[in-house]
């Protein structure tokens, strides 16, 4: 029998080849390498030309500018504010100047700063609005309502402020700024810090029907300077209905018409349910504020046919 003859491996031979070839590419990358040069010559420092210019002195950093540096905001004081913000020079006579030392503690040098926050590294911005720097502190007119809330309750929560978070102002989006101007109050003396010059315009701003209605013939006495808006409604929340001051309508009305709470012998359910059923508290055309005249008033309830009455014509009106 004749055996196959076997072929040698053709791994092998690949292998081999490959080896050369490594050894030729590593031979030749030798040869081509130029020899490193050394000289002998001594190497010579050449000093730098002087310089014509005369020398500048860098003042040392502020402390704005240190604190800018390092990216930690600071408290600069209140000065360093009235300095570059000189229309708020009159703030010392503002009443949160007065105040805060008073009734918080706080000096007037930190005043700016409670509500803006430290003012390092807006202060050493220097009015550059492209540095990021200046925009470091608050700026109220682009903080949203709850935010500047935030901030007034710090000092202004409890009180009368107590049922401020949910209340009808606050759920509606009502800011603080809305009624009160703090650097610039509109109102005599500066009373209550108002955005306008009495109670009532500001509340105007926004309730244009309750301006309407105290135009006609019977109102509240609020336009003859003797009632207020805030003698009947807390702006700033409350346990009633409308923001009053009181729990109830009657309770609320009460307060000034002691002489109609009674008791009586002879009740009027409806008086006893809501003063509302027969009047309109801000105006009416209509005396003692009334809803309609009389009777039709009561005929609203009582009908003609099993309550007798007489109805208004052209002759009685």
């Amino acid at each position: 029998m004749h055996r196959k003859k076997e072929k040698p491996a053709e791994g092998f031979f690949i292998f081999v080849s490959l080896g050369l070839l490594l050894i030729s590419v590593s031979r030749l990358a030798a040869e081509t390498t130029p020899a490193p040069v050394t000289s002998t010559a001594a190497v010579v420092a050449v000093p730098p030309a002087a310089s014509t210019s005369p020398a500048v002195a860098v003042p040392a950093p502020t402390p704005a500018v240190a604190a800018a540096t390092s990216g930690t905001p600071e408290y600069i004081g209140a000065e360093t504010c009235i300095s570059c913000h000189a229309a708020r020079e009159d703030f010392h006579s503002n009443i949160h100047a007065k105040a805060f030392p008073h009734a918080k503690g706080i000096d007037f040098s930190h005043s700016c700063e409670t509500c803006h926050g430290p003012g390092s590294l807006h202060a050493a911005a220097a009015g550059d609005r492209s540095n990021r720097d200046f925009y470091a502190i608050k700026n109220f007119k682009t903080l949203s309502s709850k935010e500047i809330a935030q901030t007034c309750l710090q000092c202004h929560e409890g009180g009368n402020r107590f049922h401020w978070e949910g209340s009808a102002h606050d759920t509606r989006d009502v800011s603080c700024l809305s009624c009160h101007s703090v650097h610039e109050a509109q109102s005599p003396g500066g009373k209550h810090l108002l955005a306008k010059t009495t109670e009532m315009e500001t509340c105007f701003q926004c309730h244009q029907l309750r301006r309407a209605q105290l135009m006609r013939s019977s109102h509240m006495p609020m336009r003859e300077g003797k009632m207020t808006c805030t003698d009947c409604h807390n702006p700033h929340g409350g346990n009633g209905p409308s923001l009053l001051q009181q729990a109830s309508v009657n309770e609320n009305c009460l307060s000034c018409h002691a002489e109609k709470r009674g008791p009586f012998l002879w009740e009027h359910p409806p008086v006893r349910e809501n003063c509302l059923n027969c009047h309109l508290p801000h105006g009416s055309q209509h005396d003692r504020l009334l809803k309609a005249k009389r009777p039709r008033l009561c005929q609203e309830c009582h009908d003609e046919g099993q309550h007798p009455g007489t109805s208004s014509s052209p002759t009685n009106l």
